[in-house]
Order: C-alpha cells, then structure tokens, then sequence
C-alpha cells in the first residue's frame, strides 16, 4: 500500500495487530480527553452560575475545589499531551516493543483522564442544591427587575391621579423621589452589583412603590372620610354640650331626694364635662387645620383625642341619669335587687354543690363571704336616710364574686374533662 512521500507501510501478521491495538489506545484516550474537556467547560458554567449569586463560604469553597480540579485536569491532559506526543503511530520503521510501549502509555493516558472525569462527575453531583437555588435567581431576576419598574411607575401614575383631585400628597412625593437612586442602581444591572443584590433591590421597590401607590389610591377616601368625622364630631361635641346642660337638674333631683353618700363623686361633673368640651372644640379646630393643610396623620390623630374627649364626657354625662334612675327604681321596690342578687348566690352555690356531698373550700368561703355582705347591705337601709348607692354597689360587688365562683367551678371541670 502505498503512501504519500514515497513511503510504503506493510499491514500484515503481528505488526499490524499491534499498531491496530496501539491506534485503538490513542483514540480511546482522545475520546477521554474530550469528554473531560466537554465536562470541564460544563462544570465552570456551573460554578461561574453559583459564583454569580452566592458569595456563602460554601459557595468559595466550591469554587476552590473546581480551581483544584483544574490544576489535577491540566496535570492529566499534558499527561495525554504527552504520551501522544511520544509515539507517531504513523511511523513505518516503528518496531513490536514501540507499539507495545505507545499502547501503554495511552492506555495509562485515558485511565488518568477517565478518573479525574469521575471524580469531576462526583463533584458536580454535589452542586446540586446549590446551582438549583442559583439558577432559579438568575430566573428571578430579570421578571423582578421587571416588575420593580412596573410597581414604579404604577406609583408615579398614581400620585398623578392624585394631584388632579387637588390632593398635594407631598409625602407620597418624597418617598417615590427616594427610590430614585434605587432605580439607577436597577438599571445599572446584577454585572455592577450582583445578582442578589439586584434581586433584593428589586423586591424592595416593588414593596415600596406598591405601598405609595396603594396609599395614593386610598388618599381621596382618606380626606372623604376625615371631613366626614370632621363633621360628625363637631355634631356630637355640641349634642353632648346640650346633654351636659341636663345635668345640673338632675343633680338637684338627687341631692333633694338622697343623702349626700348618692351624689357627692358626681358633683364635679357638670364643670368636668364642660371643660372637656372646650378641650374637645379645640382639638377639632386643629384637626380642621390639619386637614386643610392636607397633614393627614395629624388630622387622624387629633380626631382621635377629640373622639376619646368626647366618650369620656358622654360617660360622665350619662352617669348622672343612670344613678338618679337605678336609686329611683330601688328605693321603689328594694326587694326586686335583693332577690336578683340571692338568685345569683344560690345558682353559684348549687353549682359549687353539683356532684359533692360538701363544697370546695376555695368556692364556699367567697360565697360565705357573700352572702353575709348581703344581709349586712339590706341591714344597712334601716333608718330615715338610707344610703341607696352603697346598697347597689355591694349588690354588684355580690353578684361579681357568684360570677366569677362559677367561672372557676366551670373551668376547672372543663380542665378535668379534658384531661
């Protein structure tokens, strides 16, 4: 068979076997190099993903090891390199030992490149979790950039809407002028601040231009609502300051009919109303203040204490009406609260007696105490001025220790039912 040069090459018998055996060698080891070299390039794609989002200690130190595998995978290449090198196949003159040697070397060529790919497989088995959390970032970042810019402008457009209602919201203002740097920063991209980074200054605008547009959209409810208790305050404040008025007589009522024990913790209370009225009409003047210069937080604030103000009047106000008629209905007919208060003694103790043939000491004693409170009360009308109101206080001081008796009778069998 002839060949280009001149030369001639026999093949035939044992030489051919061999150089056919050492061939094979060299494209096995070929093979090997190739596919350590396709898993190499594989695997720093791998790495350079994870690098690009992790900067963890175990994230260093993987890409540590793959710069330790490099050096072991230019180690058995130049290995290969050299063995290759070494034995020209192609050789006429090349005798039985030199095949045999050139078969050796390649085989131990490709056994190296072979290993070094399985322990390169093993390891990138072992990237596992972390490549999977670092390409699903890289998925994250472009739709959360994406949607930062989106929520941005929804905002800007928002406070726009606003601002044709009349509305300032100066505030709302401030704080979309603040995400400013932000956005450049976003556009700048993950390449100048890293993937995490950029993903987390994403969904840190979008929660706070969310926020702005969200507030922006309830802003012309916020200042509906604010003149509506604007109004209906001021409403209430002059009600209550015609009901204050009533109190005086009702006061009158109950100094001529009741001893002094019935009214005395009432008497400040026609003066008290009347201050936190004031109290009140001033706080609304500022909340209409604050309203008009659109310092909504403060407006809210202050109707609040208006709000309170005006409760705590209402109460002190309605306190007087209540007593002249609960002392009315019982100087009327004293028995109807003296059985009300009995029937709630004897209901806590049968309850205390349910299912024992003597009672829990924790809930007789109370009851004992109880009932001897009682008879000391009704003892107490005897006389030409009694006083009426010590009376119901102790009979709702009495009907309170039957409750709270039955409470704990009824938790602590609910507690063993359980148990």
């Amino acid at each position: 068979m002839a060949f280009a040069g001149g030369g001639t090459r026999r093949w035939f018998g044992r030489g051919e076997g061999q150089r056919a055996d050492a061939q094979a060698a060299k494209d096995a080891a070929a093979e090997a190099f190739y596919e350590l070299d396709t898993a190499q390039r594989d695997l720093r794609i791998s790495i350079e993903t994870i690098t690009a989002v992790d900067s963890s200690p175990a994230a260093r130190k993987i890409a540590d090891d793959y710069a330790g595998f490099g050096r072991r995978i230019d180690e058995v290449s130049q290995g290969y390199i050299t063995a290759v090198d070494s034995h020209d196949l192609d050789r006429d003159d090349l005798d039985g030992a030199a095949m045999a040697r050139a078969r050796a070397d390649l085989t131990r060529a490709k056994e190296e490149l072979n290993r070094v790919k399985g322990e390169l497989d093993r390891f990138a088995q072992g990237l596992g979790p972390l490549l999977q959390t670092a390409e699903t970032q890289l998925a994250r970042l472009a739709p959360a950039v994406e949607r930062a810019r989106q929520a941005l402008l929804a905002a800007s457009n928002g406070l726009d809407a606003v601002r044709a209602q009349g509305l300032r919201a100066d505030d709302l203002a401030s704080r979309l002028a603040a995400l400013g740097p932000e956005l450049t920063k976003l556009n700048q991209g993950a390449g100048q601040h890293g993937v995490q980074e950029t993903i987390r200054r994403a969904d840190d605008v979008l929660r706070k231009a969310e926020a702005v547009r969200a507030e922006a959209e309830r802003l012309p409810g916020k200042a509906a609502e604010i003149d509506k208790r604007l109004v209906s305050l001021r409403t209430r404040a002059q009600a209550i300051t015609t009901r204050a008025g009533k109190v005086d007589p009702v006061l009158s009522e109950l100094r001529r009919r009741y001893s002094a024990a019935c009214w005395q913790d009432l008497q400040q209370v026609p003066e008290q109303a009347a201050q936190s009225v004031r109290r009140a009409e001033t706080k609304l003047r500022e909340a209409q203040q604050a309203r008009d210069e659109q310092r909504w937080a403060d407006a809210t604030s202050l109707l609040a204490t208006v709000r309170a103000l005006l409760d705590t009047v209402d109460e002190a106000v309605s306190a007087a009406g209540d007593r002249l008629q609960r002392l009315d209905a019982v100087s009327f007919d004293r028995q109807k609260e003296i059985d009300r208060t009995r029937f709630a003694l004897r209901d806590a103790q049968r309850l205390a007696m349910a299912g024992r043939s003597t009672p829990d000491p924790r809930h007789a004693g109370p009851l004992d105490d109880a009932v001897a409170r009682l008879e000391r009360a009704v003892a107490g009308l005897e006389g030409r001025h009694p006083d009426w109101w010590h009376f119901l206080t102790e009979t709702d001081a009495v009907r309170q220790t039957a409750a709270r008796v039955v409470q704990e009778i009824r938790d602590a069998r609910g507690g063993a039912g359980a148990g």
